[in-house]
């Protein structure tokens, strides 16, 4: 018990996940952040501001340019991924009972976003917690255009990637002190989007209601 507790430590930590695993676990987190069900769990938006101000401050050993464009191919990859397993477990998916890796209402609130949003939902959904793992897979079930999904996702990707990582980045290369306000920063972010989430969760239930 104690060593599961240990690991859900560490990979909702990002700064941890950088300093344990560098490039290689970043690039594996947001592949299966941003397509397979049970990445939910991930903290994609602060890992890639994490990974972006530790570059900059030379804590992360890696070429910035290096650091964007694998990112934004794990990205595509991963919301690939979703929309394959949307597109042909969309059953499955939706008699699937609840556990600790699955939640139905996540599958239910992606769904009433794309509803609501369309294609343009897999740009936004990109900085949206839990959203963002459920978007693809959504636009799987609905069998939306290969190619219209493919437009949005390649677009989505940079969108956030090229965002994020370099905001990092020019905080870290030109405040290089911010390291020890990480911490701060990270929670900062994660109670920004997990507002974003709790509203539009709160909105779906009174809808449903």
């Amino acid at each position: 018990m104690e060593y599961l507790s240990e690991l859900a430590g560490l990979l909702t930590d990002s700064e941890k996940i950088l300093a344990v695993g560098g490039l290689t676990l970043l690039l594996i987190i947001i592949f299966v952040e941003t397509g397979m069900f049970f990445g939910f769990m991930f903290p994609g938006d602060p890992l890639l501001f994490t990974a972006g101000i530790l570059c900059g401050t030379q804590d992360l050993a890696v070429n910035i340019f290096l650091l964007l464009v694998t990112v934004t191919i794990a990205a595509i990859a991963g919301n690939l991924i979703g929309y394959a397993s949307g597109r042909f477990l969309d059953k499955k998916l939706a008699n699937k009972p609840d556990s600790f890796f699955f939640k139905k209402k996540h599958l239910e609130l992606a769904h009433a976003y794309y509803a609501k949003h369309g294609g343009k939902s897999l740009v936004a959904a990109r900085f949206l917690p839990v959203i963002r793992t459920f978007a693809p897979i959504i636009a799987g079930t609905v069998k939306m255009d290969f190619w219209k999904f493919k437009f949005y996702n390649v677009f989505g990707a940079f969108l956030w990637v090229w965002t994020l990582v370099p905001l990092g980045y020019f905080l870290g290369h030109r405040f290089p002190g911010i390291i020890h306000q990480l911490e701060y920063i990270i929670i900062g972010i994660m109670v920004v989007t997990g507002a974003i989430f709790v509203k539009g969760y709160l909105k779906l239930r009174k809808k449903n209601s």
